[in-house]
């Protein structure tokens, strides 16, 4: 029997979408699955003019040269030494540019046409969008997607929010099934009229929950391995510095906290220069460190007293996961899916979006409440399952790949 060849498309091949697609193909049984990583143009020196087109040169990187190539910090070389092929479209990036776009759904209809898939695994925005477009042009037998939550968002424009639930209707008419991560994800799609029920499957971030647990002695090294302060409390949080992170607002949260909170944030991103400038601004220069992107994130979380999630808005970020496995009290945002795993006043505290005040006031109460907090975490660790480990996301991808839901009948690419 010959194996299943199935490849995955990923515009930025990092952060929590990046490593639960990394999970999943690894978990795959490389006795019955062939897999590829196919991302995107993210990192590479593509020389790009002022207009957005790309000047001559490999169009396409395989192998070594997408190795080599890879956006300093994603996954693509862990997905490289997993035995995974590694394929690089240069003009998938995640920015909007209509002349990358069309270059881009040309190109990947290719790759996945002369790649001779079974099926086509899409995640990500942008990724999912044309890389459903491309392979139904390059008629791939199966394919499926997971929303890790939706590019469109009550911050949005009204005219923006109806083009990105557009474009993901027309995405759905050419996916035969869909992984959704989180409830509220599976609820809003649902709502929308995304998908038939039939092509809806709830899905969990795959973390490899052990690998969090830290041990006794961990929490002293990990701060002094970050050389903090002596006494201090510690208030983290990790994501890319984005406006949908809410760094701004955990930074305005840290400043109506006393004196002998300390902030970190885990994560690089294009608000870098901007939070530098607040982090003057409102005067915590002793107390606000912005650590950038991190390998080690496992040997950072046990310096954190509280983690704390400022997101305007999520699918169910891994990192929520990561917390509960190192014993971290949670603090989170009110928003689709945290609630899933921050169940208001049981597993952590719940408090509303871009609210530095109320930020702030749940913090206070965990660190001056810290066995209630220590309670909520033990809490919070009890209830993880195994539907949030990468063997359980490989039995559902099987099951999806294998699946007999299908796209509306007459729909082609």
């Amino acid at each position: 029997m010959s194996k299943l060849r199935v490849a995955t498309v990923i515009t930025r091949f990092n952060g929590g979408a990046g490593q639960v697609a990394l999970n999943g193909a690894l978990a795959l049984r490389r006795d019955s699955y062939e897999g590829t990583v196919v991302t995107g143009g993210v990192g590479i020196d593509s020389k790009a003019s002022g207009s957005g087109e790309f000047e001559a040169g490999a169009e396409v990187l395989y192998g070594d040269a997408a190795l080599t190539a890879a956006a300093a910090g994603d996954l693509t070389a862990q997905a490289h030494a997993g035995g995974l092929e590694i394929v690089q479209v240069r003009s998938l990036v995640p920015q909007i540019s209509p002349r990358d776009d069309l270059a881009a759904l040309r190109t990947l209809t290719r790759v996945l046409a002369e790649g001779g898939y079974d099926v086509v695994h899409t995640h990500s925005a942008k990724g999912g969008v044309i890389g459903r477009i491309a392979a139904a042009r390059a008629g791939v037998p199966r394919i499926v997607h997971t929303w890790h939550g939706f590019p469109f968002n009550e911050f949005q424009s009204l005219p923006r929010r109806r083009a990105y639930i557009g474009l993901e209707r027309l995405a759905a008419r050419h996916t035969d099934a869909f992984l959704a991560i989180g409830s509220e994800t599976v609820t809003t799609a649902l709502r929308l009229k995304l998908a038939t029920a039939d092509r809806i499957r709830l899905s969990w971030p795959a973390v490899e929950v052990a690998a969090y647990a830290a041990p006794g002695g961990t929490r002293a090294q990990a701060r002094r391995r970050l050389d903090l302060p002596l006494g201090v409390k510690i208030v983290g949080s990790v994501g890319r510095l984005t406006f949908q992170k809410g760094p701004e607002i955990f930074a305005r949260a840290i400043a109506r906290l006393p004196e002998d909170v300390f902030g970190l944030w885990v994560g690089g991103g294009p608000m870098a220069g901007e939070l530098a400038r607040l982090t003057a601004k409102l005067g915590l220069q002793d107390r606000m460190r912005w650590l950038g992107h991190r390998d080690d994130v496992a040997d950072v979380l046990p310096a954190f007293d509280v983690m704390a999630m400022a997101s305007r808005w999520e699918g169910l970020p891994c990192v929520l996961v990561e917390a509960i496995g190192a014993g971290i009290p949670l603090v989170a945002t009110a928003v689709p899916s945290n609630q899933d795993l921050v169940q208001a006043g049981e597993t952590g505290l719940l408090v509303p979006p871009q609210d530095p005040d109320g930020l702030a006031a749940a913090i206070a109460h965990m660190l001056d409440d810290p066995a209630r907090a220590g309670r909520m975490a033990e809490r919070a660790r009890d209830r993880l399952g195994e539907c949030f480990s990468p063997d359980f996301l490989g039995s559902v991808l099987e099951e999806t790949y294998h699946g007999t839901s299908r796209r509306p009948r007459g729909r082609t690419g």
